[in-house]
């Protein structure tokens, strides 16, 4: 029997309204493009693309053409649909699969993981599955959570949705690693806790629709405990202790 590739529902339910599916708006990906100066015809791979905004947006502001990877079929129909309706389908694809080990047919000039580096086990496994598709002096993006302030204890960071503090590491800290693994931070975009919160509160209205019109679904009672207690886990922790950031990195 052949298994179809997707997220957990749970994840389409709580994102399925997003267009961006981390903590950054359309601004601050927007400026990030810019940010990079890189030319029209740009070549892209973006790995965990979600609903395709990233590529879609730049393709249509700043002439990129490449190609997006999710396991989402949700996302990806959301991503071909958002490039048709941009007006770049000619010039972007987005492709349903694994991005675990996905590797680009030709060099690429960015190679992207906007938020999702359980893809290649962490940060440095997902910075050597990018290098596999990047061009020699190419750029690379990571999206990673950091700690805007140390968590006081393992209960707090839980309630941060990581398992434990070590999960992740204070801004200087996570620079300091790229630069570990032969990495220079040349350009970062930072989340702050308004985009936090359009990322995380849309959630919950996704979660309240999807309720609405389906009260028996077997899923209902687990997205109701949810929308029950995130509002308040979020801005009595997430909002305060945990971040997000976009850094661009080239290999030296």
């Amino acid at each position: 029997m052949n298994l179809v590739m997707d997220l957990p529902r749970i994840f389409a339910i709580r994102e399925s309204g997003h267009r961006i599916h981390n903590p950054l708006t359309a601004a601050k990906f927007a400026a990030l493009g810019e940010s990079l100066r890189l030319a029209p015809g740009t070549r892209v791979l973006d790995l965990a693309s979600g609903s395709g905004e990233m590529l879609c947006t730049w393709a249509r502001d700043l002439g990129f053409t490449g190609t997006g990877v999710d396991i989402s079929t949700l996302f990806t129909e959301q991503a071909r649909a958002r490039a048709a309706e941009l007006g770049v389908a000619d010039r972007v694809e987005f492709i349903h699969g694994d991005a675990a080990g996905h590797v680009a047919d030709q060099p690429v000039d960015l190679a992207a993981c906007v938020g999702a580096t359980w893809i290649g086990g962490g940060v440095a496994g997902t910075i050597e599955l990018l290098d596999r598709s990047l061009r020699p002096g190419g750029l690379m993006l990571i999206g990673e959570p950091y700690w805007r302030q140390p968590p006081p204890d393992e209960e707090t960071a839980q309630a941060c949705q990581a398992t434990s503090i070590a999960d992740f590491r204070e801004l200087p800290d996570l620079i300091g690693r790229f630069q570990d693994l032969g990495y220079d931070v040349v350009e970062m975009m930072l989340s702050d806790q308004d985009s936090w919160d359009r990322y995380t509160a849309a959630q919950w209205l996704s979660m309240r629709r999807w309720l609405d019109q389906n009260p028996d679904d077997e899923l209902a009672p687990e997205v109701r405990e949810k929308l029950t207690t995130e509002p308040a886990r979020y801005a009595r922790y997430g909002r305060e202790y945990l971040s997000w950031g976009v850094f661009a990195l080239m290999k030296r």
